[in-house]
């Protein structure tokens, strides 16, 4: 994974509660086994019509929002079922920031391990961003992991609080296997004073 330490982009807002894993990926669409190529399927039966053109009247596919990486939602987004694939739509999507009152556990752990930030704020704090980014065509926002802040150009900032192991992950870009070839050195010398009960014959 790249390194996450500032990133600035136009928001996406996301005006909906309790957006379950179905709607950010349907099910039909879990057939992949790479974790690349979910992107242009995500939210699909909102982002399409039921013969699958493009539906002009959901937020995300509106010009002003094309090219975001940052997505603000509202409570308990990532609800359902535990699929990893949601946060590779997301991800491959091209969000790598989301913003919402709160996250369901599953999903808010799955994105660390995928290179996404989830922010979670409070619901006043949601609702003034989602007022700025549909007053204001091209709004954009600051993340900006190393202090732990969120600022526009307009004065506005806001803190929030994230667990310092997963924002080392972040900064780091490091996933689990990443985390575990940092002490690869430690892995080696073990396997190689570890005795060796089994012979290969030929």
């Amino acid at each position: 994974m790249e390194p996450f330490k500032t990133l600035t982009s136009v928001v996406s807002p996301l005006d909906r509660v309790n957006v379950d894993t179905d709607a950010i990926i349907p099910k039909q669409f879990l057939k992949r086994i790479e974790r690349s190529g979910f992107g242009q399927f995500l939210f699909f039966e909102w982002r399409f019509d039921e013969q699958e053109q493009v539906n002009p009247e959901f937020e995300l596919n509106k010009p002003r929002y094309q090219g975001s990486n940052i997505l603000i939602a509202r409570a308990n987004f990532g609800c359902g079922s535990s699929r990893e694939h949601a946060p590779w739509a997301l991800l491959d999507y091209g969000f790598k920031v989301i913003i919402a009152p709160s996250f369901a556990d599953i999903f808010f752990n799955n994105c660390f391990k995928n290179g996404i930030l989830p922010i979670q704020l409070s619901e006043e704090q949601v609702e003034e961003l989602f007022q700025k980014t549909q007053n204001k065509e091209g709004y954009s926002l600051t993340v900006n992991l190393e202090a732990q802040t969120i600022s526009d150009n307009e004065g506005l900032e806001f803190s929030f609080d994230v667990d310092p192991f997963r924002r080392e992950f972040l900064l780091k870009g490091l996933d689990d296997i990443g985390l575990s070839l940092e002490h690869e050195d430690k892995i080696s010398q073990y396997e190689a004073s570890y005795p060796s009960y089994y012979l290969i014959k030929e």
